[in-house]
């Protein structure tokens, strides 16, 4: 459930209408619902009570705006972050840094000291080499660092390939057969403490089952690794939990989820850390645009609007489907090819695809754009980068400016030796 309903024939945002949001801010905007983060928040920590010990982490790649992670602090949520600019974000936006899980296959010495620093709560390993510089780096600190060895099930997920984290050819996590030696390697080392294990098979998955197998297998490795008299306490199963692009479509509910990790890890013994980050955030938000023409074509026309790939990068990236419709349809249809303005094919929305009918004008929303939205965007074609809007009840504002492309140019320099 969302709250951007029709009211009166208009798309609202909870009690703000869009149009009024286009007319103060321009188009495109992405604009989020607080209510829409704030009840799904509550829904996955419901969806887990049956698990006694705890950490939901909020994975901020998934939408790093510093007032969509204040609302989720507001929940009682941590952060997953995989740079030191995330963790900023996380801290700036109160988030506590012993609830901060720092995941990534790249972190660099100077994102370890930092992350050392601010003293958050979980490094998950990805490697015995990153290992061994984070526990070099921390003795030298005179710290020592909590950390948890994330492995790599070889389980597919079965979502996307760009998007899928956990068969034997992804980049991420150790092994899980060589994870008993890497894990044993690791913890003789000063300067860590490693005390679980971590694993995280892909995002927008369509199915418990590869998370189940992936757990099990988990499961198993904890109990080796106790048996070899490591004090295993915490296990992080990260996050993935997949949410309705379309119309109609059926996944895995939060509750199913939250059922089956308790069914799964109920004798484990240990604090369980999870990621969400789109099943939080995606359907929290739209991308609000205007249709700057409608074009003729061999088949169907072109309705071109002022949203580009550089605004929203997951259609061309992963052909992925954003459901369109009219901010207020006069109840007319057509099929058309859903285009930007950017000088690339791949800058295509959808294709033959049917739609409220819609005139150079109209205002228009792509839905289920709160997740991988605009912390995706670039700056391609010297476009800027969009608007971020919030919206409470009745009232909204900007907690994104819209940055021109004049300021990004601003920023740039041309040596004295080029005359």
């Amino acid at each position: 459930m969302d709250h951007f309903t029709l009211k009166d024939g208009v798309l609202h945002a909870e009690d703000v209408p869009l149009p009024l949001i286009a007319e103060a801010v321009g188009t495109p905007v992405y604009v989020y619902s607080r209510a829409t983060l704030e009840r799904h928040a509550r829904v996955f920590r419901e969806a887990l009570g049956n698990v006694p010990d705890k950490l939901i982490a909020f994975a901020v790649k998934a939408n790093p705006n510093l007032a969509v992670l204040k609302v989720l602090q507001g929940q009682g949520l941590g952060a997953d972050v995989v740079s030191v600019g995330e963790m900023r974000r996380a801290l700036a936006a109160g988030i506590a840094p012993e609830k901060i899980v720092f995941s990534g296959v790249g972190k660099t010495a100077a994102e370890m000291r930092a992350a050392l620093e601010a003293g958050i709560g979980q490094f998950n390993i990805e490697s015995e080499e990153e290992g061994a510089e984070l526990a070099a780096i921390a003795a030298g600190m005179g710290l020592t660092a909590q950390c948890a060895l994330r492995v790599n099930p070889d389980v597919d997920a079965g979502t996307h390939d760009k998007i899928s984290t956990g068969k034997a050819d992804n980049k991420f996590g150790v092994p899980i057969s060589a994870a008993g030696q890497i894990f044993a390697t690791l913890a003789r080392l000063p300067g860590i403490h490693l005390r679980g294990v971590a694993v995280h098979i892909g995002s927008q998955l369509n199915d418990l089952a590869p998370l189940e197998t992936a757990f099990g297998k988990l499961g198993a490795l904890v109990t080796a690794l106790r048996g070899a008299g490591h004090a295993i306490t915490h296990v992080d199963l990260g996050g993935g939990l997949g949410v309705p692009y379309r119309r109609g479509e059926q996944l895995p509910q939060p509750a199913e989820y939250g059922a089956m990790v308790a069914r799964v890890t109920k004798d484990w013994g240990a604090r369980l850390i999870f990621e969400p980050g789109r099943v939080i955030a995606g359907n929290a938000g739209v991308l609000l645009t205007r249709v700057i023409r409608v074009k003729r074509g061999i088949r169907d026309p072109f309705v071109i609007v002022d949203a580009a790939m550089n605004d929203l990068a997951r259609p061309a990236l992963y052909g992925a489907y954003h459901h369109f419709e009219a901010v207020a349809p006069r109840g007319g249809k057509m099929v058309a090819n859903i285009v930007g303005p950017i000088c690339e094919t791949g800058d295509t929305f959808a294709m033959g695809r049917e739609c409220d009918a819609l005139d150079a004008g109209d205002l228009a929303v792509f839905r289920t754009a709160g997740a991988y939205g605009a912390t995706m965007a670039s700056s391609y074609n010297s476009r800027g980068f969009v608007a971020e809007v919030l919206v409470d009840g009745d009232r909204f504002a900007v907690v994104a400016d819209r940055i021109e492309a004049g300021a990004i140019m601003a920023a740039e320099r041309v040596p004295e030796w080029l005359g």
